[in-house]
Parts: C-alpha cells; structure tokens; sequence
C-alpha cells in the first residue's frame, strides 16, 4: 500500500547509448534531478540499464550504486529496478518500481529502513520527473 509521499526531482537525461545484449534491445540512461526528499532539498543522481522484453514492455535497474547528495554535501547510495513501457514521441518512456537506500545521510536515515516506490517519466526532450512514496 502506498503510504506517505517523501518528494519529488526533476531533472534531465545526461547520457545514452546501446549496450550488446544476447537478450534484445538494451540501453544505459544516465540521469540527474534535483528535488527534495522527506524535505530535504537534494540531487539525485544515477545510471540504469533497460532491456525490451519480448511483449514489448521494459525491465530496467540501477544495480550500480546511484547518488544522493544534499544541499550540506552529504551523500548516500541506492540502487532500483523497475518495468515500463514507451510513452509516445522518441525515447520518451515511463517506469514504476522502487529504490532501496544503502546508505543515507543521518536527516534521512529513515529510508534505509523502507522500500521507496517511484513513478519515473521522461519526455522526447530528455526531460525527467520523479515522485517518491514510502511503501507501507
């Protein structure tokens, strides 16, 4: 069940390109937002995979650590893995899934403790937005 809402980033696509794959289609995304989280103002920062599977839908993962960094220098660590599918013009896609914190700042620590689930979209442009809910 969805519980609390914990923020939101916006940011831009910084990076793509093709990975060989056996399996199909597989791309690298490297992005960068910026938003807040539990009110703490932050960049959020990473690069995921995303195959496209045989019915046409996406599986992607950030198995990499990803970043966070807030606004006083501290960082933390995540990783991710969600399914999407394609939105419309270009590369413009759409994903849910969710982010497990590894390591935190201490005004987040919280989230090591949690599951975060995410809503990601990006546009034809490159644009990025993504809500974050605690799942209870």
């Amino acid at each position: 069940m969805l519980g609390e809402k914990l923020g939101e980033f916006h940011g831009k696509v910084t990076g793509q390109r093709v990975l060989p794959s056996e399996q199909g289609p597989k791309v690298e995304t490297s992005f960068e937002t910026r938003g807040t989280l539990c009110g703490v103002e932050a960049t959020f920062m990473g690069t995921y995979w995303s195959t496209v599977r045989p019915d046409g839908t996406l599986y992607g993962e950030c198995p990499m650590q990803g970043l966070l960094m807030t606004g006083d220098g501290s960082v933390g660590t995540w990783t991710a893995a969600g399914v999407g599918r394609f939105a419309g013009k270009g590369a413009s896609v759409s994903f849910r899934g969710a982010v497990y914190f590894q390591t935190i700042p201490p005004q987040l620590a919280r989230l090591t403790q949690v599951a975060v689930l995410y809503e990601w979209e990006v546009d034809e442009h490159g644009n990025a937005s993504t809500p974050f809910w605690e799942w209870k």
